[in-house]
């Protein structure tokens, strides 16, 4: 009898202890319940970090467009950290709401129209012109943002989109200097800061009116030609933006936000007219010494270098203090992620599959572009493939009755940038022809006037050239006391020209937009200049003689050749 009941006791603690069926969760065992939702979520979250990386694939004809702009442009290089920093303060936000999966469905729509954009750039291009304005609604950070958009609000949902609202905003600063500031901000800037170092070189008795000042302050091998960093918007650009990032990352008031950001960007701006003083400086010191000259371009780096870095503390040294202000914005702490329904599981693997779908069809010509993604003309000049000899065989010999006397280049960034040639015939005017080499839109009259050149009569004119073509030049006349001048730039292509300032537009319309990349019919920037030495005639009857004498050299100029030449 005791037996029998012990058999029964031992069978029953038996039963009770014994492992339940696989994906069975019973109150009994909890941890093992834990341990399969925690296994689902991560399968999840797996398929949704693969789905993201064949998205950057698909979006690479984007990306390298970007990295392009990034290495060609040091301006714009800034936008090489912007859009890291996007992406890791976005799942920043993402993790802080404990990796939440309440997406929806409208998140296909954005995501989707990110990869069109990206891959079918080259089929449909246009440019969106209000006025002075003018936007690529087919621009590479445009297609980043809109795939980010919709990949987080497809499966973080709309909640973790709003608060990730500034970090996926960074992805439209991956191109961090638009043209209308360039051209409305940068410009001006750098013709105030060329006057005030020429302003300053006069206070301390180095007259800035010669052109060997001019040479010293503006060529490669003595001096600091640096046209986008002349007025120290590269610091202050860079200041600004960690402005702005220290400020989301504090969470500070609006008013202090923008405090920080328009201080930074003055102090870069302030600290870069030092530099400019302290130089004219070290070439007062300079001259007449071969040692100081040849480490000139160096003094520039080690003097610009050194200043930013004392911006740079100083700014932190301010943002990054203690300060009694409340945070308007609390830090949301990070939730534990919560387990997956059978319903919920189905619903993501649902979402995963219909964006892979359109993902994959992506995926190859991603690939493509970036197996035949070619080196651009630049590339080749830096790898060397192209030599200084044989950009100047490149060089018309004769244009009409004018022969080429000598050809140059000019360094940017420590590429070759501009090939030019100096013409002459019997007149006692020098004609220049140049050619920008490298990959991107540029105009020398915004190297002139960085220059502290004001131009004078600017404007479209048209000039028959080589075989009787009108080509339209955006063209000014310059005088500076010293030389009276005429130039002209356009954008030619193998098969065209227009001219290189933007029009004015009233209404709203699309057009296509130059292509400055694209190997073989891409649009190359060309221009030609006109000098005389500088006399007491009448202004306009210089301007209409320089002219003649522009239309007499423009018509034996094949721009479009010359464009073919330097594709």
């Amino acid at each position: 009898m005791k037996s029998g009941i012990l058999q029964s006791v031992t069978a029953g603690v038996q039963d009770s202890t014994s492992t339940p069926p696989d994906g069975a969760a019973t109150q009994d065992n909890p941890l093992r319940a834990g341990r399969e939702v925690s296994l689902d979520r991560k399968i999840v979250m797996l398929a949704i970090a693969v789905l993201a990386g064949l998205g950057a694939i698909g979006l690479s004809a984007a990306t390298l467009r970007l990295w392009d702009d990034w290495t060609d442009d040091p301006l714009r290089s800034i936008g090489m950290l912007l859009v890291p920093a996007g992406v890791l303060l976005t799942l920043r936000v993402w993790r802080q709401s404990g990796w939440e999966l309440r997406g929806t469905w409208w998140g296909l729509l954005p995501a989707i129209l990110g990869l069109c954009m990206s891959g079918l750039r080259h089929t449909f291009a246009g440019i969106m012109l209000v006025g002075p304005l003018h936007f690529n609604l087919f621009a590479p950070k445009f297609s980043l943002y809109l795939f980010a958009s919709g990949f987080m609000l497809l499966f973080a949902g709309t909640r973790v989109w709003l608060r990730a609202w500034f970090p996926l905003a960074l992805l439209l600063c991956a191109q961090p200097v638009p043209n209308f500031a360039l051209v409305h901000g940068d410009l001006p800037l750098q013709d105030i800061s060329a006057h005030i170092a020429r302003s300053f070189a006069l206070l301390i008795g180095f007259p800035p009116s010669n052109k060997e000042l001019l040479r010293l302050m503006f060529t490669p091998q003595f001096g600091m030609f640096i046209a986008p960093g002349c007025d120290g918007i590269r610091g202050a650009l860079t200041l600004g933006y960690l402005a702005l990032i220290t400020g989301y990352l504090k969470r500070v008031s609006i008013l202090r936000w923008i405090s920080y950001v328009a201080g930074a960007v003055l102090l870069g701006y302030l600290f870069n007219l030092l530099r400019l003083c302290i130089l004219v400086l070290y070439y007062r010191v300079a001259m007449g010494h071969p040692w100081l000259e040849r480490h000139a371009e160096q003094a520039d780096y080690v003097l610009g270098g050194c200043l930013f870095l004392i911006a740079a503390l100083l700014f932190l040294w301010v943002a990054l203090r203690k300060d009694d202000e409340s945070s308007p914005i609390a830090e949301v702490p990070a939730v534990a992620p919560s387990g997956l329904s059978t319903r919920e599981k189905r619903l993501q693997y649902a979402r995963v599959a219909a964006l892979a779908i359109p993902v994959l069809s992506f995926v190859v010509p991603g690939v493509n572009a970036i197996r035949d993604h070619r080196r651009t003309f630049a590339a080749e000049l830096r790898d060397g493939r192209i030599t200084p000899a044989k950009l100047d065989a490149l060089m018309p010999q004769q244009i009409g009755s004018y022969t080429l006397n000598r050809a140059w280049q000019e360094i940017y960034d420590g590429q070759i940038s501009i090939e030019s040639g100096a013409y002459g015939n019997h007149s006692p005017d020098d004609a220049t022809l140049g050619i920008w080499l490298l990959p991107f839109e540029h105009s020398m009259h915004g190297s002139w006037i960085a220059r502290g050149e004001d131009p004078l009569r600017r404007g479209d004119r048209i000039f028959l050239t080589a075989g009787g073509q009108p080509v339209t030049f955006d063209t000014a006349f310059y005088s500076d006391g010293i030389t009276d001048s005429i130039a002209g730039n356009a954008y030619c292509t193998p098969t065209s020209c227009t001219p290189s300032q933007p029009r004015p537009y009233a209404i709203l319309f699309a057009v296509d937009p130059p292509d400055f990349e694209s190997r073989g019919h891409r649009a190359v920037p060309i221009f030609f200049r006109i000098d005389r030495p500088h006399t007491s005639a009448d202004q306009s009857k210089v301007f209409d003689e320089l002219t003649e004498e522009a239309k007499q050299f423009a018509a034996g100029v094949d721009f479009v050749e010359i464009s073919r030449r330097f594709q």
